[in-house]
């Protein structure tokens, strides 16, 4: 019998009953107290929208155009490393979802499938996320693959000069590469059906970094990657040396401040990703949702703008929307659904979110995403 769920937090809880805790924790954690991870979701109660009645709102659809490229929906899978840690599967799952459905699938730098893979099985509908390593050679290389395998956007994610220690993370011993001990091996027993169907998938790893090619003359591979190595030597040269390499769009993800964003247009970037990391990285940052107003007047009207950070329903879509954004990213909640409930909990969070927007827009007298713009905030009280 298929469990039934109506809220992202019923996804969360779900996952968290059938995870082990260590495994939840990496995933549901955040840097520091965790502040900033709260504060994302509680902000989106400030966003007010104002209804309208009386206006024919029948023949409502969900397609938005951005960047170029037509989308069935206005949001996409935000690019999260090793998603089959999670769930077995998840980032396959994820990207078959993203070829049905029709919108795109952001692919991280630390995937567990291969960056070529995910783009065949999204059908294109992918985006390909950029960790910026200690090694140029890697990072060259994987902007080639990228550019070879078809991808037609680069997101670089610049927020993570050094990673944030996670209070959760280290109680519980969790590390990259992952390693079990007497205590994870007791937490796995624990949960035999997430166990289980991890041992049957064969052991969770960073695909695109371990498929690197090796260099013949020492035995190893082309340069190296280590998930908690300093990114701080990586600045405005780098992104616009990353700008004449890549031939395509280039986002830029971990933007937070309106001279940042305007930094970013000179440097020649097609879009700015607001983000604070789904408070992954700095605990006394604002909510993401308080600056994106912000970065919108200081870009202008047109300018591309992508968010993520707190996005739990399609009425956060709406309100994310509303607020400036020209579409919106979801991560954790896509993770929750696989956790809770496999394929058929991603099924159920992806009708959930396209049924809650659409019915929001209605209430707002809107019938499709680019009238979801300022004027369907309720003015300030």
């Amino acid at each position: 019998m298929t469990a039934s769920f109506f809220s992202v937090d019923d996804f969360r809880i779900g996952a968290r009953r059938r995870m082990p805790r260590i495994i939840f924790d990496a995933l549901d954690g955040a840097a520091g107290n965790e502040t900033a991870s709260r504060l994302n979701s509680a902000a989106f109660d400030e966003v007010r929208l104002q209804g309208r009645v009386l206006v024919n709102v029948e023949n409502r659809h969900l397609q938005s155009s951005f960047l170029g490229c037509q989308w069935q929906v206005p949001f996409g899978i935000a690019p999260m490393g090793m998603c089959d840690l999670f769930w077995p599967g998840a980032d396959k799952a994820m990207a078959r979802v993203a070829r049905e459905v029709g919108f795109p699938l952001g692919v991280s730098t630390m995937s567990s499938t291969t960056l070529e893979q995910l783009f065949d099985l999204a059908g294109g509908n992918a985006w390909f996320q950029l960790y910026a390593g200690e090694s140029d050679q890697l990072t060259h290389n994987l902007v080639a693959r990228a550019a070879s395998t078809g991808y037609q956007a680069l997101i670089l994610t610049a927020d993570v000069p050094a990673l944030a220690p996670r209070q959760r993370d280290l109680r519980n011993g969790f590390k990259v590469p992952f390693r079990i001990g007497p205590k994870q091996a007791l937490d796995f027993a624990c949960h035999p059906q997430w166990t289980l169907a991890t041992l049957k998938n064969g052991r969770p790893k960073s695909r695109n970094i371990n498929s690197l090619p090796k260099d013949a003359t020492i035995g190893t591979r082309v340069g190296q990657f280590r998930r908690d190595a300093g990114r701080g030597h990586f600045d405005w040269n780098f992104l616009r040396e990353l700008r004449a390499q890549w031939p395509h769009k280039l986002i830029l993800k971990g933007v937070m401040c309106a001279e940042d964003a305007r930094n970013a247009v000179d440097a020649g970037v097609d879009a700015v990703y607001v983000s604070n990391h789904g408070g992954r990285q700095l605990d006394s940052a604002p909510a993401a949702i308080s600056i994106l107003p912000l970065i919108r007047e200081a870009l202008g009207p047109e300018y591309p703008i992508v968010f993520d950070s707190g996005v739990r329903s399609g009425e956060d879509i709406v309100r994310t929307l509303a607020s400036g954004a020209g579409f919106v990213m979801l991560g954790r909640p896509f993770l929750y659904a696989l956790g809770a409930g496999g394929a058929g909990g991603l099924s159920q969070l992806l009708s959930l979110l396209m049924n809650e927007l659409s019915t929001v827009m209605a209430q707002l007298g809107c019938t499709h995403p680019a009238q979801l713009n300022s004027a369907v905030r309720a003015p300030p009280r």
